[in-house]
């Protein structure tokens, strides 16, 4: 039976990123269906918003309207993939099923653990059937190692491939995950830092693989200059086609080279905004991102990974001293957060520093 509830009417071009937003302020009502109606979106919200919320949506989507409509529930029909292997694995091993998955386009990435490694090709089998969408699935084979940042896999269920088109925030992304780095993990980092850029800025992304930072960017603020830095050949051809797939190749300009060199050489005292996502090793490349930084100054997003018993505090301090040691200071932290787990005690925090 239908319920009535509060909702947001929003164009339906805005709908990804306001559906997004909902999750993330936990005001989406997923047990209800999204209405359509004369090219807007209804999505149904667990409570009113209040003033600090709607403000927040409407900072993304400006046309945001707050209404009441009527809504079906949705009809849970579809298996978990525990409820899939129930019969087909002894019940001891269930309580092994990996929780997560990595889905990039219609490719699925799954870690298998040592003791399920026999029942792989079940467990791609159960995916395919409980994710409709997943065209094939992959299992971890490595940790991700090298310049390149990649990974090997090996294929369990579904197609043989590694390439997909992958979809976030109203852009397309090109993507083959065995060629170069790609983490659909980080689409609301992508998205947060693309709202923090202003108009007329240019901007230097150091580690851009297929480019989620630079093509975002470049989608949302016409008028600005992004030059998005990779070593990898193969992330580099992938980041030229998403420019022009997004039709932004006029404002995104791929560089293939070393960071360090490629700022000293063509990119020094250029930037207001330099992202360097290479949590691995992103300390040793500070001395590129302050060259980059414009004389009057800037603003960096730098990534890493902090594992316990280290803290946020004490990364602060380190990337503080990698930057005073190239003759800049840390004018101020606007924001410090751990933003994903990636492994037991283990998480990736990014700092927005203001240097000057």
């Amino acid at each position: 039976m239908p319920k009535s509830t509060i909702c947001i009417k929003i164009p339906k071009k805005q709908g990804e990123i306001a559906i997004a937003l909902a999750n993330k302020l936990e005001l989406l009502d997923k047990s209800l269906e999204i209405q359509r109606e004369e090219g807007n979106l209804c999505i149904p919200l667990v409570s009113q918003p209040d003033e600090k919320e709607l403000a927040t949506l409407k900072s993304e989507v400006p046309e945001t309207q707050l209404s009441t409509n009527l809504f079906a529930e949705k009809k849970s029909t579809t298996q978990s993939v525990p409820q899939v292997l129930e019969n087909n694995l002894p019940p001891y091993l269930l309580a092994s099923l990996p929780q997560a998955l990595d889905i990039t386009g219609d490719i699925a990435v799954i870690e298998i653990p040592p003791e399920l490694k026999a029942y792989e090709n079940l467990i791609g089998e159960a995916i395919l059937k409980t994710h409709r969408n997943i065209r094939a699935v992959l299992a971890k084979a490595g940790a991700i190692s090298g310049t390149y940042r990649l990974r090997e896999f090996t294929f369990i269920a579904g197609e043989h491939k590694t390439q997909t088109v992958h979809r976030e925030f109203g852009c397309q992304y090109y993507v083959d995950v065995a060629k170069a780095y790609f983490s659909p993990r980080l689409s609301h980092e992508h998205q947060r830092v693309a709202s923090l850029v202003q108009t007329g800025e240019t901007v230097v992304d150091l580690f851009a693989g297929v480019g989620p930072f630079s093509v975002l960017i470049a989608k949302k603020n016409p008028n600005v200059r992004v030059y998005a830095v990779d070593i990898n050949p193969d992330a580099v051809e992938l980041l030229k086609i998403n420019a022009r797939a997004n039709r932004v190749e006029n404002r995104v300009f791929p560089i293939l080279g070393d960071a360090k060199q490629i700022t000293a050489t063509r990119l020094k005292g250029s930037a207001d905004r330099v992202i360097m996502n290479l949590p691995e090793t992103a300390i040793e490349f500070v001395d590129a991102a302050c060259q980059a930084i414009k004389p009057q100054g800037g603003i960096i997003h730098f990534y890493a990974f902090v594992r316990s018993p280290d803290s946020i505090e004490n990364l602060k301090f380190r990337f503080s001293q990698a930057v005073e040691s190239t003759g800049r200071k840390v004018e101020a932290f606007l924001y410090a957060k751990s933003i994903r787990e990636t492994a037991p005690y283990e998480s990736q925090v990014v700092l927005d520093a203001k240097i000057a």
